[in-house]
């Protein structure tokens, strides 16, 4: 018995400690299949509802247990008010499961977005999702899969590069290994946007400690309404 529990104790540390691989590049779309490349405009949720909502997707009226009093007055006043509460469920969910260094968790107007920056979820000297990354991330699946009235656009950013198609290459690649690792986690990629954006929208200075910052994964996630 002993041996056994030894046993099952093993394999669980060693599948806690694996490796991620993300699959090949050529298979991406594939996982992908469903997301948009393109940034989350209120237009661009408008168009995406009804791809979203067939792939199984809900509102976020349909995920809120809507008081008897809410029946009444104004709908959309009563829709925004459960959008509210929706996120700022998720935003502590996210804020309290996220508390490590180069992530942080923010609140803009109704959405929320997460910051992770490169070197807090990649590989120093190679394009892959660390250990740690794949810890975190795997965390932000969960409670995506939970608050799942949501969409979201996984942005990637670059420090101030000379080549501007390399920096735009390079943050595409970080917001679709992001997205591809997600969508692997199960979470819907009709609820996707995905975009690198280069070295566009700096939140640091560009000098050497700014540069790791400004080197970002950026996750907006708005309520499905």
């Amino acid at each position: 018995m002993k041996k056994l529990a030894a046993i099952l104790l093993l394999t669980v540390i060693t599948t806690s400690c694996a490796q991620y691989t993300s699959p090949p590049r050529a298979e991406w779309r594939a996982y992908l299949h469903g997301a948009s490349m393109s940034d989350m405009t209120d237009a661009a949720r408008v168009a995406k509802r009804p791809v979203y909502l067939g792939a199984g997707g809900r509102l976020v009226g349909d995920a809120v247990e809507t008081p008897a009093a809410a029946t009444y007055g104004d709908k959309t006043t009563n829709d925004n008010i459960a959008a509210v509460g929706y996120m700022a469920n998720l935003e502590f969910a996210l804020y309290d499961a996220l508390r490590k260094p180069g992530i942080s968790v923010q609140r803009a107007g109704t959405d929320v977005v997460v910051i992770l920056v490169r070197d807090a979820i990649m590989e120093l000297d190679v394009a892959e999702i660390s250990p740690d990354g794949a810890d975190t991330l795997n965390t932000i699946a969960k409670i995506l899969n939970k608050y799942d009235a949501t969409f979201m656009e996984i942005a990637g950013y670059t420090d101030a590069m000379r080549d501007a198609n390399a920096a735009a290459a390079l943050s595409g690649d970080m917001a679709m290994r992001t997205a591809v690792f997600l969508a692997r986690k199960n979470v819907k990629t009709a609820r996707m946007f995905i975009v690198g954006r280069g070295a566009a929208r700096p939140i640091a200075a560009q000098d050497d400690i700014g540069r790791l910052t400004n080197r970002r994964i950026e996750i907006r996630i708005a309520p499905a309404r």
